[in-house]
């Protein structure tokens, strides 16, 4: 196969700057990142607070601080400095309306109040507590009152096995103190994020709504509703509050999306639905004059999500039908606020590989884009007057920093350097976008990562990598491992095929009841076009990875096509039948595949890797968490003993204390070690020394 290409034009897209190190990223320099998050612009524009992220090494574990910039206008004024006591952990920074408080969550010792507050406009001094406070604050628009949520007995020490038992369970025990397991009665027994099974639901008490002095005192309940108080957010006079919640919460069998918006007077009353069944609203934000509020809208799961804007009466009702301020624009808005002058409404966005800040115009109008690069913004705020901007930024060669700008975007200052130092000592290849088209039209985006040290005229391996999802995104943004397989002499190829978000939503839904089949298409055809675009790429050395959906795809491509001769899979389906059974979220598949496995049963096994498994190959690491609900280990399992059966190279890596989120949130130490043992299992695989095996008649690549 003749694929062309002009050696000098490749080298130069990937050329290393003058200034880079030898080596590139190795799976230890994780332990070196620094991440910025959780950013808030105080009220006046003064401040900057974020938490800074760190890993101790030693210990295996992260550690979080809140910081301060502090600012000059829409300039950072000096460096950030270190806000809360190095010695404990600090996050939410949440801000007083007049900016002379910072409240933040920090576990401090025995204390069981885990909100304190400091002054952030006089000398300073201790953190202290507020009477009365003891959950995340949402201050009135006059500062005068502070509302939470909570549960009403959320101070008081449960049993140790409470609720183990189902409280509706028929079944008996001869001795119930001899009995130390569970009788579970509901299917939500399990999450995913804990390491233990679920109590039954009932014994929750469910998070209310208190209001309290801002000097402190005595909380007062506000609500008493069937379901969990969430989204809260005063109106503009502090007469009311808006909150979100969902009637139906305990209903196990109810597969609508029936979460609404309620209204609640601050001085007590009944709450009261303001929006109505089917369909979910949330992300309530009232305008600056208190006569709109703006929401979100989702008719139905898998229907487009729009921004509503209407108008309020006197007591928080509806004056009208809600307006939707987003009917052509067909992307997934977040987090709205609204533009100091009551005129736009502000939301972040994913859109193809990047993430950006939008504005539409409170009457109507095209949707605006206002940030903009090769980037994905996180962390979005403003100050009250809406002159000043803050927000974290990462692209494909940085982890997350803090930037400053103004109101509109414009003067971007970069305010934060956490991960200078250590980058400055590795060599990091760039992201190259690739787009092609596949038989129907549709244009499928994607990104090559070179090799460190990259010689035209050299043969290297590729790696294709799967995101999960399928409605997920890669984009540009820092991926670690990405990087580890490029130091290791790989190119990397990760794409986003038809199933994944920020394309808009007919593309994000055109894999539905197809998972496999249609996006199947997308990476084959994304490697032949890697192939046409870099002669240097080994066609007889490609891998497969993904986890959790990109995982379900890394079998699927093994055991349908003969094009990869080394996969890593992690916390991956196998099996759709089984899948349904054992995980925390069976209606992924009754939505996607259209309907429960015995409704579909031949779709369920159609779509399921293990009905092919005798076709597969290419030697497989499985990796997987043993505390994963999400995709629990027992698709691992299934997968790791056919191979086994049918002579293939594999291993299974369990991973113990482990949920879905090892490869992003996992002890440090475990995720590190799951990126050293992905990257050697295709050295070994995919490596140089198996080129030079497999070229001399010596060796065998897998097929």
């Amino acid at each position: 196969m003749h694929r062309p290409l002009c050696a000098v034009a490749l080298a130069l897209a990937f050329a290393v700057p003058a200034a880079a190190q030898d080596r590139g990223f190795v799976p230890e320099d994780y332990y070196e990142i620094v991440g910025v998050g959780d950013v808030a612009v105080s009220p006046t524009g003064a401040h900057v607070a974020f938490t800074v992220t760190t890993v101790v090494e030693d210990e295996n574990r992260r550690h979080r601080e809140i910081w301060l910039q502090p600012l000059d206008g829409a300039r950072p004024a000096g460096e950030p400095f270190r806000f809360t006591s190095p010695t404990v952990e600090a996050s939410g920074p949440r801000w007083s309306p007049d900016g002379s408080l910072l409240a933040f969550d920090s576990r401090r010792g025995d204390d069981p109040n885990s909100i304190w507050f400091l002054r952030v406009d006089g000398a300073g001094g201790e953190a202290f507590h507020i009477e009365g406070v003891d959950a995340a604050p949402v201050w009135s628009p006059d500062g005068s009152w502070i509302a939470f949520t909570r549960a009403p007995d959320s101070d008081e020490e449960a049993a140790e096995r409470e609720g183990w038992i189902a409280p509706d369970a028929i079944s008996n025990t001869v001795s119930a103190e001899r009995f130390d397991g569970r009788v579970i009665t509901s299917m939500r027994y399990k999450s995913d994020g804990t390491l233990s099974l679920r109590p039954h639901f009932s014994i929750n008490d469910k998070r209310q709504l208190w209001v309290v002095p801002a000097e402190g005192g005595e909380p007062r309940q506000l609500t008493d509703v069937a379901f969990d108080v969430g989204g809260v957010v005063w109106s503009a006079d502090g007469r009311r509050l808006f909150f979100t919640g969902n009637e139906r919460q305990d209903d196990e069998h109810n597969r609508d999306l029936t979460n609404d918006i309620y209204v609640v007077a601050a001085s007590g009353g009944a709450a009261r639905a303001i929006t109505a069944n089917p369909g979910s609203e949330g992300s309530p934000a009232v305008s600056p004059d208190g006569s709109r509020l703006a929401f979100t809208s989702t008719a139905e799961r898998g229907a487009e999500t729009d921004v509503m804007v209407v108008d309020l009466g006197p007591d928080g009702s509806f004056r009208g039908a809600p307006r939707n301020l987003t009917p052509d624009w067909d992307l997934g808005p977040q987090g709205l606020t609204w533009s100091e002058d009551g005129d736009a409404v502000r939301f972040s966005a994913g859109v193809r590989g990047n993430r950006h800040l939008f504005s539409v115009g409170a009457s109507g109008g095209a949707v605006r884009q206002v940030t903009t690069g090769d980037r994905q913004l996180g962390g979005i705020s403003f100050s009250d007057a809406g002159d000043v901007l803050a927000y974290t930024a990462t692209d494909a060669i940085t982890p997350a920093e803090l930037y400053i700008a103004s109101g509109d975007g414009s003067s971007e200052t970069r305010a934060t350097t956490f991960n200078d130092d250590w980058l400055g000592d590795v060599t990091l290849m760039p992201a190259e976008q690739l787009t092609w088209r596949v038989a129907d039209g549709t244009e499928i985006e994607g990104w090559v990562v070179a090799p460190v040290g990259y010689r035209p005229g050299t043969a290297y391996p590729m790696v294709l990598k799967i995101h999960g999802g399928p409605h997920g995104a890669y984009g540009n943004t820092f991926f670690p491992t990405f990087h580890a397989l490029s130091s290791a002499g790989f190119f990397v190829l990760y794409t986003n095929p038809r199933g994944s978000s920020n394309y808009g939503h007919e593309f994000q839904y055109a894999t539905r009841g197809q998972w496999g089949i249609v996006d199947r298409e997308d990476y084959l055809t994304g490697v032949d076009a890697a192939l046409e675009r870099y002669d240097d790429i080994d066609e007889d050395r490609i891998g497969v990875s993904g986890g959790s959906y990109g995982g379900f795809m890394s079998n699927w491509l093994t055991a349908t096509t003969d094009r990869f001769h080394a996969s890593v899979t992690s916390r991956s389906i196998v099996n759709w039948e089984s899948w349904w059974g054992t995980s925390d979220a069976q209606g992924l598949t009754e939505y996607e595949f259209y309907g429960p496995p015995w409704e579909q049963r031949e779709l369920y096994r159609e779509l399921s890797p293990i009905s092919y498994v005798e076709n597969v190959t290419a030697p497989t690491l499985i990796i997987h968490s043993e505390n994963d609900y999400r995709t629990p280990i027992g698709d691992g399992e299934q997968w790791f003993m056919s191979l086994m059966k049918r002579g293939v190279p594999t291993e299974l890596v369990r991973y113990p204390r482990s949920s879905h989120g090892l490869s992003r949130t996992g002890e440090p130490w475990l995720l590190v070690d799951r990126m050293e043992r992905l990257r050697s299992w295709f050295v070994h695989f995919l490596g140089e020394s198996r080129a030079v095996s497999d070229s001399d008649g010596s060796g065998s690549s897998g097929r």
